[in-house]
């Protein structure tokens, strides 16, 4: 059920957000430029915002993660339907920036850490109960887990399921280094968002430095390995 104590104002702004997604997306589903390009792209984000939606009532996100989500969500779509190497933003985006290429894709990968470490950093506290310094950096390594991830989903969707989407769907344009510095990039957006949250916490979070300092304090001095499994094998012969 739905904390009854949140707001209705509240409330209301992830339905707006799916809404902007959903009308967006629609919009971009009209003739995409390679429709099997469009297919591939649509696999991942169907599959998050319905899990997004199933989950809400159970367990919903903040605003402040619903927002980013939105936003990077809306981006992917526009990618999707023009596929990146080719969507007209990164080409009017060029000559303001001295591009020699469309970078459209490259944006697309650091918003994809800088938009969406929160939201993984709210699952973390919420759920794992990540405080401190393990609250900042283990968004930031799951970013850069998911972006290798995706990497790989890529190469094996484009070899296994649509080679002759291949070349849309990678967007590399002739960059052999075009997965690593996608992976890079995502991974500083992650970084530069969860030095923000560090920053804000440590201005208005009176208890965020006894965090960070518990979060780094030994839990357990006995190591673990072939002690663990020796106290387990004695457990199961008593």
């Amino acid at each position: 059920m739905i904390d009854k104590s949140i707001p209705e104002r509240v409330r209301i702004v992830p339905i707006v957000c799916l809404a902007v997604y959903l009308i967006v997306w629609a919009v971009m589903a009209i003739h995409p430029v390679y429709f099997s390009d469009w297919l591939l792209e649509n696999v991942l984000a169907i599959l998050g915002v319905a899990f997004f939606v199933v989950t809400y009532r159970r367990f919903p996100l903040s605003n402040l993660s619903y927002i980013p989500l939105t936003i990077f969500m809306v981006l992917h779509a526009v990618g999707a339907h023009y596929t990146y190497a080719e969507t007209p933003i990164g080409d009017w985006l060029a000559p303001i920036f001295g591009w020699q290429r469309n970078n459209f894709d490259r944006v697309v990968h650091f918003s994809f850490g800088l938009l969406l470490a929160y939201p993984v950093r709210e699952l973390y506290y919420r759920i794992i109960g990540a405080r401190g310094i393990w609250g900042i950096i283990l968004p930031v390594d799951l970013m850069i887990s998911f972006s290798a991830i995706y990497e790989l989903f890529e190469w094996g969707a484009t070899v296994i399921v649509a080679p002759q989407a291949g070349i849309a769907f990678l967007g590399a344009q002739g960059d052999p280094w075009d997965a690593q510095k996608d992976m890079a990039l995502a991974s500083l957006g992650a970084a530069i968002t969860m030095a923000i949250v560090a920053a804000v916490n440590l201005w208005v979070n009176p208890d965020f430095r006894a965090e960070c300092r518990e979060s780094l304090r030994i839990k357990r001095r006995q190591p673990l390995g072939e002690r663990k499994l020796a106290e387990y094998r004695d457990k199961r012969e008593e």
